[in-house]
């Protein structure tokens, strides 16, 4: 894709399934990366495929749920690259998600865990990486979710934090789109990842294939096109979108 080639680009939450995916195809179209994510060793595998590939990748780990972390994760990124022009919000608290329920049966702690993780950390992802987004007129792109639109019977937290990212991404747009700052959102459906694909039953795969108008579950590579889309030169006049990316799963 046009004007990938020598970005640099910070993924917070590249340890694994979408982020890995959109990490490693940022850097096979020449972007330089940083991955990070909690779980250091996922950011450093993730890193070490890209280098072995030939591309320029480093994995650094932090803390979604800690501001100070967020903090240093950005302010190594551009130590390590010179500038940020682009920026993946993809973490989130799987435990916090599976714990998950509806408004009657949701543990408060669990509802807590998602919004600092899946909305707080995201406002601050955005609110510590924008001012180099804004001197390097770049991009940011948040991983949101089907759930923040369609009203699920559960995962009632995370459905509110994710229609929060959604509202949060139109802000930006909305406030330094004339300053040449992108921000959308990416509404992945069912992805089948590794650690789904090995978890989750054969009536479960059936049942999330049917609700789509696709003949399959999508893959993190899915999600990851459009991320490098987003990023690259051909998604320049793309902003303030909320963008479903799930086999026609929703259609708006």
């Amino acid at each position: 894709m046009r004007g990938l080639d020598g970005k640099a680009i910070l993924i917070a939450g590249g340890g694994g399934g979408i982020g890995a995916a959109s990490a490693e195809r940022l850097a096979a179209e020449g972007a330089r990366v940083v991955v990070g994510d909690l779980f250091l060793e996922g950011a450093e595998a993730c890193a070490a495929r890209i280098r072995a590939a030939g591309g320029d990748a480093v994995a650094i780990g932090y803390d979604q749920a800690e501001e100070a972390s967020i903090a240093g994760l950005v302010a190594a990124t551009v130590d390590r690259l010179g500038k940020l022009d682009c920026v993946l919000a993809n973490a989130a608290d799987m435990q916090s998600i599976m714990l998950d329920g509806d408004v009657l049966s949701c543990a408060l702690d669990v509802f807590d865990r998602s919004i600092q993780v899946d909305m707080r950390g995201y406002f601050l992802i955005a609110r510590h990486a924008l001012p180099h987004l804004i001197q390097s007129r770049g991009a940011i792109a948040f991983t949101s979710s089907a759930a923040s639109i369609v009203g699920e019977p559960e995962r009632v937290a995370y459905g509110m934090a994710k229609a929060a990212v959604n509202a949060l991404t139109r802000h930006i747009a909305s406030r330094w789109g004339k300053e040449g700052v992108r921000s959308n959102a990416i509404l992945p459906g069912f992805v089948y990842t590794e650690k789904t694909r090995d978890h989750l039953p054969e009536e479960f795969r059936r049942h999330a294939v049917a609700a789509t108008r696709s003949t399959r579950l999508g893959e993190p590579a899915d999600i990851a096109a459009m991320v490098a889309h987003l990023f690259s030169d051909d998604g320049a006049w793309i902003n303030g979108q909320t963008l479903s990316v799930d086999g026609g799963a929703t259609m708006r």
